[in-house]
């Protein structure tokens, strides 16, 4: 389980960094080596989605519970982005919510 939570971690992280890189690069705060970056980061992200134990709505549902959360920790950290109390309650509610998916694999 802990295996495949971090894989789910990992996959998210791949995919807001290649995207985030194109979106400082389109606001011209980066030179164009950043969509180098962006094209590896994206391609890393597919793979790791090829990596998942099966490619089905369910795997994909509880990734994005966990893309959710990480996107708000990347706001928090990366953006410096002071997180609401709205953030903090739905990403509670989205992973209470990626619990029961987890959780009903097992069933």
């Amino acid at each position: 389980m802990l295996k495949i939570i971090v894989l789910f971690i990992l996959t998210a992280l791949a995919e807001i960094s290649g995207c985030y890189f194109v979106y400082i690069w389109a606001k011209k705060v980066v030179g164009d080596c950043f969509l180098i970056l962006a094209a590896l980061c994206l391609m890393l992200f597919a793979w790791l989605l090829t990596l998942h134990p099966e490619a089905s709505g369910r795997i994909y549902a509880t990734y994005g519970g966990i893309y959710v959360v990480v996107s708000l920790i990347w706001l928090k950290l990366v953006d410096h982005v002071k997180l609401s109390t709205f953030d903090l309650i739905g990403a509670i509610t989205i992973l209470l919510g990626t619990l029961v998916i987890i959780l009903g694999w097992r069933i």
